[in-house]
């Protein structure tokens, strides 16, 4: 015997619309005939905000809309594109946490688990996907936030094996990018960048086998009090978007799944920078 019981989606309608007129596009786009689609694009927004905020199983989902996963697949993935497509340009969102009077942002890398697949990566006996350092499969991405810790420019994911700098020089839009952001716009980052110290401020890192000065020290506690803040950022994505705990799908689409879960972020809050 089935129980039936009422759950509430954690989302405002207004983002739930806005999914949906995006959805509405995209088909108009793809050239559909109406009444083709099993779901209406107000039932499709719906569904993948479940994925998202509530990481609900695509078997749940399908059987709840009664259709097949395949087809759930398919209207997810529509999903995942179009919001991806509306994520800002690194340049845009430098150039708008400037003119929100800014004085720096912080970068920092985000592993997000994946349970997909294990790849062989260059390195024998060593998983593309495996991160040493979290001791986990995952992929690496870059995440940009402002003072406060606020998300504004995530980047595409690169394999967890690859540590933050390595990652971020794959990346070869970044590190230019943030250079021409200038001395209005420093951009913050831990020990973990200090191969761009040109480009990112980090904390000065102790000598082998000898001590920071009095006056490094100090610099240092300044630094790492402000760039602390940052890290909410990745923190927010992870507890606000529960699919971004442990992603199943192809782990070279997670850069674009967290570029969508930070579009839907920003709708959901109104707020970008």
């Amino acid at each position: 015997m089935s129980v039936t019981y009422t759950a509430v989606l954690p989302a405002r309608e207004e983002t739930v619309s806005f999914l949906a007129n995006l959805l509405t596009n995209e088909r108009v786009r793809r050239g559909t005939r109406a009444n083709t689609r099993s779901l209406s694009v107000r039932d499709q927004a719906i569904l993948v905000l479940r994925w998202f905020l509530d990481g609900t199983r695509m078997r749940q989902l399908a059987q709840d809309n009664a259709i097949g996963k395949s087809t759930g697949y398919d209207y997810l993935h529509e999903g995942i594109d179009v919001l991806a497509a509306r994520s800002p340009s690194l340049h845009g969102a430098l150039l708008a946490a400037k003119a929100a009077g800014h004085g720096h942002v912080n970068i920092d890398g985000m592993l997000i688990e994946t349970d997909r697949c294990r790849t062989p990566g260059p390195t024998p006996g060593v998983d593309l996907w495996w991160s040493g350092k979290h001791d986990n499969h995952g992929g690496n991405v870059q995440v940009v936030t402002v003072g406060d810790g606020w998300p504004i420019w995530t980047s595409p994911v690169r394999p967890g094996r690859e540590h933050d700098t390595t990652a971020l020089r794959a990346h070869t839009e970044i590190l230019p990018t943030l250079a021409n952001a200038g001395d209005d716009l420093r951009t913050l980052g831990d020990l973990g960048y200090e191969g761009e110290s040109d480009t990112i401020t980090v904390a000065f890192k102790r000598p082998k086998g000898g001590q920071l000065t009095l006056a490094q020290q100090q610099l240092n506690k300044a630094h790492n009090s402000v760039r602390a803040i940052g890290e909410r950022g990745n923190s927010l994505l992870k507890t606000t978007f529960k699919a971004l705990r442990n992603i199943s799908l192809d782990p070279w689409r997670i850069g674009k799944i967290v570029a969508a879960a930070l579009v839907i972020l920003h709708i959901e809050h109104t707020r970008t920078t």
